[in-house]
């Protein structure tokens, strides 16, 4: 008999354990009153990651939010880097944001971070004064290294890598001061940019806001086709 009866105790006080843990998490798995975001920004605003966080939160509750999911979710907003979240009592979640650093505009519609990874920037403006990039899809960081390997060449010229597009064959072109394009093409392109480097200082550097476009595509040579012409005029080396 007192074995039964402790036996019966100690379930009782196992269900009033459990009822009772039972009654604090739902006393404690309150709905998130609050949204806290930390952090710094040179681009984004607080009322922009409000606005893009807070359907994120509706009807989740304190304690049974899964912070894994919220956090990948709230990598889909184009501008963030990084996230990271935690609770803060008694009703409330605290985001930890680190924005996206943009290196260059990508495909029109995109930029890129200093890794080369794509990044949706709408409805923000794209910032002003960076490069215009563009090439197949996949091929965002092999653009943005082939570019930072490109400025330095174009530097020692006073001149500014402006945009550089990679088309779909593989072939390179690039403008160069909001104004000139060249035609890399697709092999040879050391080759190719030293033979550009000795014309523009030998001649073309004067004649910079009056050519269209520079085709080093040419054996031996350059060839440039003029604003207001639409044949190439063929300068030899």
């Amino acid at each position: 008999m007192k074995r039964r009866n402790a036996w019966l105790g100690i379930i009782l006080l196992a269900l009033l354990v459990g009822a009772g843990s039972r009654a604090l998490w739902l006393w404690l798995d309150r709905p998130i009153e609050r949204v806290s975001i930390r952090g710094e920004w040179d681009y984004v605003s607080a009322d922009y990651l409000r606005t893009q966080l807070a359907p994120l939160v509706v009807d989740a509750t304190w304690l049974s939010a899964d912070l894994g999911e919220l956090r990948d979710r709230a990598l889909t907003i184009g501008w963030l880097n990084e996230v990271r979240i935690s609770r803060e009592w008694p009703d409330a979640l605290v985001f930890e944001l680190i924005e996206q650093q943009p290196a260059a505009r990508w495909n029109d519609d995109f930029l890129l971070n200093s890794e080369g990874e794509p990044f949706a920037f709408a409805p923000l403006s794209a910032p002003a004064g960076l490069p215009d990039l563009a090439g197949p899809a996949g091929s965002s960081e092999e653009v943005l290294d082939y570019y930072h390997r490109l400025k330095p060449h174009f530097e020692q010229l006073s001149l500014a890598l402006t945009q550089l597009r990679l088309e779909p064959r593989g072939a390179w072109r690039l403008q160069l001061n909001d104004g000139v394009w060249v035609i890399l093409g697709r092999r040879q392109h050391e080759v190719r940019l030293a033979r550009l480097s000795s014309s523009w200082q030998r001649e073309l550097y004067s004649l910079g806001e009056q050519i269209r476009y520079i085709d080093l595509r040419y054996p031996n040579g350059v060839a440039v086709a003029w604003h207001g012409q639409s044949e190439f005029d063929e300068q030899g080396e």
